[in-house]
């Protein structure tokens, strides 16, 4: 018996099963209560809509503000201190998008599980994560940072519209 076809079928069948379980759930979300009142409320999903605008702004300002200081454009601080002073600003905000982010995307699950530019908008927000851990406070990360954030915001976009 051959190990190596074993193990690889075992694989792909274990990310079909995957696959139809991960949209399964998108279903099932999108038939609770709380998922129709925001569908198909008059005003909540526009309020969500507005709160995640207004927190992308926000946080994205505060993340602005140290990634061009890092660059040496803006303060004339050291970064530590920006870091410092805007830190508890940033996670509120970014408390608030991802809250706002979370139900707005529990109001279409299905529809945001088959955009493409959903699963970009995750895959640049890992990136960021990444970014923020590998190469915090430096030039590279800041650049990297400012370019990330905003192909985040265009695939952010891109969901309501492709």
């Amino acid at each position: 018996m051959d190990r190596g076809y074993f193990w690889r079928t075992g694989y792909r069948v274990l990310l079909e099963a995957y696959k139809v379980s991960l949209f399964t759930l998108c279903q099932w979300i999108e038939t609770t209560s709380l998922s129709i009142a925001i569908r198909e409320g008059a005003l909540y999903y526009p309020i969500l809509g507005a709160f995640h605008l207004a927190a992308i702004g926000w946080f994205g300002g505060m993340v602005l503000m140290g990634d061009l200081n890092v660059l040496g454009i803006g303060l004339h601080l050291p970064a530590a201190e920006v870091f410092s002073q805007f830190r508890r600003w940033k996670w509120l905000g970014f408390a608030i998008v991802a809250i706002s982010g979370g139900l707005l995307w529990w109001a279409e699950p299905v529809v945001c599980y088959k955009s493409i530019s959903f699963w970009i908008k995750l895959a640049l927000l890992a990136l960021v994560a990444v970014n923020a851990f590998c190469f915090r406070k430096s030039r590279l990360g800041a650049s990297l940072s400012l370019v990330l954030w905003v192909a985040i915001v265009f695939a952010g976009r891109g969901i309501a519209f492709l």
